[in-house]
């Protein structure tokens, strides 16, 4: 029969309990208790030195990586979406400046081309934009070498080769802004002295000198260069070339215009 010793553990008459010895447990944290021989679990005893987590606190510390990783995500969400938002909102605006460019363009290409003269189509377009105090132009002769007229030009202007033409170039300003620049050939012997000696002497526009012979603007061709971006103030919107006649339908003068970004409201000076 089993009997007790004195550490009140039941064993089998004849074993030396004396000869029982503590060792340290093959995993780290338990101390064993054994026999030196062989025996069954009566003989072995065990106790945990680490701590014991309870379910709630293990499933923190495991969650808590996953927890960092969405936190550092959020913040960089946080960081990113306001720079997104910030580029959308100036693409859109972009776009919408373009959209306003190319309606004014057409508008100003319109009322150039409906105009019998571009001196008064432009002063009303500065007026109407309020571009300036004072809408009236002046025109801003450039000292350029002469440019000979084409055999082409020659024939729509219906003179021979030896007639006497005129060249000037000049920018049309008003106020503070040249709204267009243009190459300029008329013939000299089809308007009066007096707006000979107006054109060779004063900053008055063209247009305005002959405006007594009523004339009348024939289109010849109209380009637009294409543009990737806004036009700046010195950028070229789009080019005219007309012929100008009386109201009996003598031409007189051929014109090359260029017309600039400064016209545009929105454009600095």
């Amino acid at each position: 029969m089993p009997v007790e010793n004195r550490l009140g553990w039941r064993v089998s008459p004849g074993i030396d309990v004396a000869a029982t010895e503590l060792k340290p447990a093959p995993r780290r944290g338990r101390i064993c208790v054994e026999m030196p021989w062989r025996c069954g679990p009566l003989f072995r005893r065990s106790t945990s030195t680490e701590p014991r987590l309870d379910r709630s606190s293990r499933m923190a510390s495991e969650s808590l990586p996953i927890r960092l990783a969405l936190a550092s995500m959020l913040s960089v969400l946080a960081v990113s979406a306001p720079r997104d938002a910030m580029a959308q909102a100036s693409a859109a605006g972009d776009s919408t400046r373009e959209t306003r460019d190319d309606a004014l363009i057409a508008s100003l290409r319109s009322r150039i081309l409906a105009a019998h003269s571009a001196t008064f189509a432009l002063e009303s377009w500065c007026a109407d934009h309020k571009l300036a105090a004072d809408p009236h132009l002046v025109a801003e002769r450039l000292a350029v070498p002469d440019k000979p007229l084409t055999a082409a030009q020659r024939a729509r202007l219906a003179i021979g080769p030896d007639e006497p033409v005129r060249y000037r170039r000049v920018r049309l300003a008003c106020g503070g802004r040249v709204l267009s620049e243009a190459d300029n050939w008329y013939v000299p012997a089809r308007l009066t002295p007096e707006m000979n000696a107006t054109l060779d002497g004063t900053r008055t526009p063209f247009g305005r000198v002959v405006r007594s012979l009523a004339p009348v603007r024939s289109t010849v061709a109209v380009r637009g260069p294409s543009r990737d971006v806004a036009p700046g103030p010195t950028d070229p919107l789009f080019e005219v070339d007309a012929v100008l006649s009386t109201g009996a339908g003598q031409p007189f003068c051929e014109v090359v215009e260029t017309y600039l970004g400064s016209a545009l409201p929105q454009a600095s000076r």
